[in-house]
């Protein structure tokens, strides 16, 4: 299938999950010729939501009481896609309560979504932020999607050294780049 310009992929998208609803990412990023990551950035921007949830929206009140709940990790915006130790993805929307006196959304909440996805990617219950180099590089309105990408570019013993960014569409917005130190360890 040749590339579809990205509001083309969308309706598509939004037309084969109302045909078929149990389509994971990965079959959905096949057919449409995209990486896993596009369709989930398409769903999110189109509100439709990931597998797990629609399947648990059909099957309404036919869950199974036996099963244990997921761990809740602690995050400022909706995750994305981890791979712990690795990488991970997570998106804010923002809104109006969010803004400074200026108008702008107040750069506490994109250090918040930086710092929890990094706490994340670490795959640690505890830790502390060592080291944080920080640039707020372009005021924010509300209303905005914002994607943030944290990923390990080093580890050495106990500290991980992690680069976050987060965009709006294509442009960056912030970016932080934290040391931090796994502290389940110590006495």
């Amino acid at each position: 299938m040749s590339r579809l310009k990205k509001q083309e992929r969308q309706k598509q998208l939004t037309e084969k999950l109302n045909i078929t609803p149990f389509l994971t990412d990965e079959e959905l990023a096949s057919h449409f010729g995209v990486s896993v990551p596009t369709i989930r950035l398409d769903r999110l921007e189109l509100g439709i939501p990931e597998l797990r949830e629609r399947i648990k929206a059909m099957a309404t009140g036919h869950a199974q009481e036996d099963q244990p709940e997921p761990i809740q990790h602690e995050i400022v915006g909706e995750l994305i896609d981890v791979t712990e130790g690795k990488q991970a993805l997570s998106m804010l929307h923002t809104t109006p309560d969010m803004e400074d006196r200026f108008g702008y959304i107040d750069p506490q909440y994109l250090y918040a979504q930086a710092n929890s996805l990094a706490k994340l990617v670490m795959g640690t219950t505890v830790c502390s932020a060592e080291v944080g180099n920080i640039k707020y590089k372009n005021p924010v309105e509300s209303g905005t999607n914002l994607v943030a990408k944290a990923e390990i570019v080093r580890r050495r013993g106990d500290k991980y050294f992690i680069w976050v960014i987060i965009r709006d569409k294509i442009k960056e917005v912030f970016r932080a780049k934290f040391i931090m130190e796994s502290v389940e360890n110590r006495v």
